[in-house]
């Protein structure tokens, strides 16, 4: 079987803005550790340049204007650069008019800080609204990476899905929006951040080998049994830059790099690439596709 593997390894740069607007803190002792991500985004970025790698960071409007500097650095090592909320709030959290707020507003900070607009988003929290979709499209966005209804292939967003307890699901309309699935398995921070937040903890602090053993065989399920699609890693720069993790995403590297039929891709890159000959449709195990 001829082999066609991307791996997209995606970092959240959140710095400050997780703390201040998903956990809601005051605490200078928890907003510390988002000032930590310039660190990590810096040793992550030398060893991408040490392999040759291109990378997706998303951002989020607050970090750029906090870190002006590192998101320049990350634009001009030529890796892609996503939109990521205005200071990390949940769009299922606040009203329709606040969600186009943030949009512009993180466009905005992109645009005066890197020169950019972004084509790609990712949801803070992973969570979206009935209005996220439609906004992404009137936005020109070309694709969204919040989903989890697939592992290693992309598929269509859809406007207008409806369901109730006593009815079936009834499917909405596919748009022109890809959806570049994501999983919380192959995502750093909880598997590895200790948070006391105000209804729950997250104990985090897993061995990091225990990460790199669930990245090794999600790849090998892929590699040896698909043979073709993306890998999609979720990282942060304050959680996956401390020194010995660092190692683990350097070690997975290692892992996967000189295997036939495996590149490295930013995420709009493969998103064009995947495109190609296709027309948005339902999944294909769907009654009505």
């Amino acid at each position: 079987m001829k082999k066609d593997v991307r791996i997209a390894l995606t970092f959240d740069f959140d710095a400050y803005s997780l703390w201040i607007g998903t956990f809601d803190s005051n605490s200078p002792s928890m907003l510390s550790r988002g000032e930590f991500g310039p660190v990590g985004v810096r040793r992550i970025l030398a060893s991408l340049e040490a392999e040759k790698i291109p990378a997706t960071f998303y951002i989020p409007g607050h970090t750029a204007y906090a870190f002006p500097k590192t998101v320049e650095a990350v634009a001009a090592a030529g890796h892609e650069i996503g939109h990521h909320g205005w200071v990390h709030e949940n769009p299922a959290s606040v009203s329709a008019d606040k969600e186009r707020w943030i949009l512009e507003k993180g466009f905005e900070a992109l645009d005066k800080v890197a020169g950019i607009r972004p084509t790609g988003y990712r949801s803070p929290a992973w969570d979206n609204s009935p209005q996220t979709v439609p906004l992404l499209l009137e936005h020109g966005f070309e694709y969204e990476s919040s989903m989890m209804g697939s592992d290693f292939q992309p598929y269509w967003c859809r406007v207008g899905d409806s369901w109730t307890k006593d009815g079936p699901y009834v499917f909405g309309k596919p748009v022109d929006l890809v959806e570049m699935p994501v999983a919380w398995h192959l995502d750093d921070f909880p598997q590895f951040e200790y948070v006391v937040g105000k209804s729950s903890t997250n104990q985090g602090v897993i061995t990091p080998r225990d990460l790199l053993q669930m990245w090794k065989d999600e790849f090998d399920f892929l590699y040896d049994r698909i043979g073709e699609g993306v890998f999609i890693a979720t990282m942060h720069p304050q959680t996956i830059g401390r020194g010995h993790r660092m190692l683990v995403l350097e070690q997975f590297i290692d892992y996967v790099k000189d295997k036939p039929g495996v590149s490295f891709t930013r995420m709009g890159d493969y998103v064009r690439h995947w495109k190609q000959g296709k027309t948005p449709s339902l999944p294909a195990d769907t009654a009505e596709s």
